[in-house]
């Protein structure tokens, strides 16, 4: 059966595909600019016949259908790797929780612990000549998370970025069970937050503190993204990237010619991360692009892996910091704010890195 016969015969409208969801099944949604639109409205739209729905996400950009419904506890419950507003407002609706982790630990989680994804329903860019759907970009886990799953049913976004590996960037249309053919609407926008003169103030501080050649971990937020604009209008040169999110400031730092790559250890001329959200002009970037590869976050994220790359500087927000030097980058109190993320992996990481060094900024 060729790749058009194979794509026909796994079409299904979005009200096919979400009937395959039954009452206390663990249904994945992915990770972030991935999480599906149109399947999302169609589960939506069954809560009457569904009760104890478990869903996976995180680092959500929209609030989910399932969750605008009335009195969505009765039906659905979120689990999230990683809290953005929207995940906070879930939890605080009394439908969901966080599940702790160290983000490298992630794909592990699902092969050797989790095992058993009853749904899995994500967001691809269109199948490419090969038969592959293309992630975009958030390798991040999901080949682990698909490999576990029964059911997997892919949603295309004409709009997706086809963002090239690395590797686990994809999965074959022989592996999916159902396609389903989206609105199409554009990638989530995740603006950085101006800075502010303190931070300005800061950014000129650890710009000092990186080398040419040196390689960059960027974190969200105002205090990244004021080093990303200092370092793009800075005379560094021979910067290379390797880092769990890929955010605009990069795309700004590359388009000011501060990175090559050419000095990395391993990985050189490309820019390697996670997964990615920001602006159009970030999608618009790394679509089709050899100078960037989406990998797994075991392989971005892991210490040892980033340790070998020299002069590793990781950059990140932080909640509060004591003058111990102590960094809380997760609560306040006992509100989550974000998680464990990938934040411990890179402060890790560069301690070990030859020339490493790792700056964790109090927000606000």
């Amino acid at each position: 059966m060729g790749l058009a016969e194979q794509y026909r015969s796994k079409l299904v409208s979005a009200e096919r595909a979400a009937q395959e969801v039954k009452s206390g099944d663990w249904v994945d949604y992915g990770w972030c600019v991935g999480h599906p639109v149109v399947l999302d409205k169609a589960l939506a739209a069954r809560a009457e016949e569904l009760t104890d729905v478990k869903v996976r996400g995180g680092v959500t950009l929209w609030m989910p259908e399932i969750f605008k419904i009335e009195d969505p506890g009765k039906h659905f419950t979120w689990a999230s790797w990683h809290c953005t507003g929207v995940d906070r407002k879930i939890i605080e609706m009394g439908c969901g929780f966080y599940g702790p982790m160290k983000y490298n630990e992630l794909p592990r989680f699902y092969r050797d612990h989790i095992k058993h994804v009853d749904v899995a329903m994500i967001q691809v860019a269109p199948m490419d000549n090969h038969g592959y759907f293309n992630f975009g970009p958030q390798a991040s886990h999901l080949m682990a998370m698909l490999e576990q799953t029964k059911t997997i049913i892919v949603e295309v976004n004409e709009n997706m970025p086809r963002v090239l590996g690395g590797y686990e960037e994809a999965i074959h249309i022989s592996q999916v069970d159902y396609i389903v053919e989206g609105p199409n609407p554009p990638c989530a926008i995740l603006p950085s937050a101006p800075p502010s003169e303190v931070d300005r103030k800061v950014a000129e501080l650890i710009v000092e503190e990186i080398p040419d050649g040196a390689c960059l971990q960027l974190g969200i937020g105002g205090m990244p993204n004021a080093v990303g604009t200092m370092i793009a209008e800075s005379d560094l040169k021979d910067l290379g990237v390797h880092t769990e999110m890929y955010v605009d400031a990069f795309v700004d730092i590359y388009n000011a010619g501060r990175i090559t790559g050419a000095r990395k250890n391993y990985d050189r001329f490309r820019q390697s991360f996670a997964f990615g959200a920001g602006t159009q002009k970030l999608y618009d970037f790394v679509d089709d692009n050899p100078q960037v590869a989406s990998y797994p976050v075991d392989y971005t994220n892991h210490p040892s892996q980033v340790a070998k790359l020299d002069n590793f500087i990781s950059i990140n927000n932080a909640i509060e910091v004591d003058l111990f030097g102590q960094v809380c980058a997760e609560t306040v109190g006992t509100r989550h704010i974000s998680g464990t993320g990938g934040q411990l992996d890179f402060v890790q990481g560069a301690y070990d890195s030859k020339g490493g060094k790792s700056h964790n900024l109090p927000v606000g």
